[in-house]
């Protein structure tokens, strides 16, 4: 094998005299060079050139952080649909990939650079939304429809229950998530959970309200979570009637879908749907399982208030991967100070014994009052009030 790197690649043979004399400019020794210089610099373009046979991808923005140490691994960028890379510019965070030889991509994490200039801000939690924005809607993640504008996910993958969730600490101590329902069916009652519950506490707005977008923006402003009450079938329908936008058993999947929308449409900026009464829709799997579809499928998740022993909202999330969860305690099924105080307690000792818990109360001047008393003391028996987005089951994979 010849050692000359200007020969041709591919070849091997032995240099030959050249009967005019040896010349360095001779047009075999040109034409091999040039060869040569071609190969290797379509080589390089091939190396470099954004067309997915490179091994380490540019440096690009991530849409997130990772959480669990400076390297994540995953099949694809969160970011990539349809082989389009989408950036999503949360956190300003960068991220390098590189593809490993099962296919896999390694992706790992490293803070964007900084001009110097203004305030840095520093969120241990990687999911919510910026409070300076947590009144207004992100348009990228509402799809027109005839019932009005309802949540969907966006293109680069962002799910409601993500964008407008409230920000927690990410330690894994001991966490309560307390939702208050029945907001906007009156205007004081509504007001006045606004005005005295602390931010930490999840808001539950009526479908069937009044004034929905403005008591939203004010929920938002103070920092809360919030979630859409949706009134279903209970067992002695029509006798004990939820209201209007009701989801019955017996109205076929097409109305009932265009029903949840119509009810979707009346709010913005919320995580996630939870029932009102409901026992008969909660137990009837064949009317049930297309709105849990659609509800997940929009990036938001199922809070189940625990009122029906046979609902089968829980087994249904696990089947189709829903991100779900189940209220622990109905805190004011006994309207007084003291029982409600009484109730709190019995959630911290579900708490501490669990990691987690939730308790769900109404909108009424007693359950308000008993919950703002008790949230002011908890923090310093170390429980962290959070969200409830925080809390519901995550499919596999997310």
């Amino acid at each position: 094998m010849g050692t000359d790197i200007h020969a041709p690649l591919g070849r091997d043979r032995k240099a030959r005299p050249d009967p005019a004399g040896p010349s360095r400019f001779s047009a075999g020794t040109v034409f091999s060079a040039l060869a040569a210089v071609g190969l290797l610099a379509f080589s390089g373009w091939t190396a470099l050139a954004p067309s997915g046979l490179s091994h380490a991808p540019p440096t690009v923005p991530a849409e997130e952080a990772a959480t669990d140490g400076d390297t994540a691994v995953a099949g694809r960028a969160p970011a990539e649909r349809d082989g389009v890379r989408r950036e999503k510019g949360l956190s300003g965070a960068r991220v390098s990939e590189t593809m490993t030889d099962d296919g896999s991509v390694v992706r790992t994490f490293t803070p964007g650079t900084r001009d110097g200039k203004g305030p840095l801000i520093l969120e241990a939690s990687r999911i919510g939304q910026d409070a300076r924005s947590a009144a207004f809607p992100n348009e990228d993640l509402l799809e027109e429809t005839p019932e009005g504008r309802i949540p969907v996910i966006g293109l680069d993958g962002t799910r409601p229950m993500d964008q407008y969730a409230r920000p927690w600490s990410g330690a894994r101590g001991t966490r309560i998530a307390i939702v208050v329902g029945g907001l906007g069916l009156s205007q004081t009652g509504t007001q006045r959970a606004i005005r005295e519950l602390p931010g930490e506490v999840t808001l539950a707005f009526a479908a069937s309200g009044n004034s929905l977008a403005r008591w939203m923006q004010d929920a938002r402003r103070d920092g809360h979570e919030i979630l859409l009450q949706m009134p279903m079938e209970p067992f002695d329908y029509p006798q004990n009637d939820p209201g209007p936008y009701t989801l019955r058993t017996d109205t076929g999947r097409q109305k009932t879908i265009a029903d949840l929308h119509r009810a979707m449409a009346r709010i913005t900026n919320y995580t996630g749907i939870v029932n009102f009464m409901g026992g008969r829709f909660l137990a009837d799997a064949d009317a049930l399982e297309p709105v849990m579809r659609d509800i997940a499928g929009r990036g938001l998740l199922f809070l189940d208030d625990g009122s029906s022993a046979q609902s089968l909202s829980g087994t249904i999330a696990g089947a189709i991967e829903a991100p779900h969860a189940f209220a622990d305690l109905q805190l004011d099924g006994e309207l007084a100070r003291e029982a409600i105080l009484r109730k709190l307690d019995e959630l911290e000792r579900i708490a501490r014994r669990n990691g987690t818990a939730i308790g769900i109360a109404s909108a009424f001047d007693e359950s308000v009052d008993a919950i703002r008393e008790w949230c002011e003391e908890a923090g310093g028996r170390g429980i962290e009030i959070v969200g409830v987005a925080s809390l519901a089951g995550m499919p596999a994979g997310q």
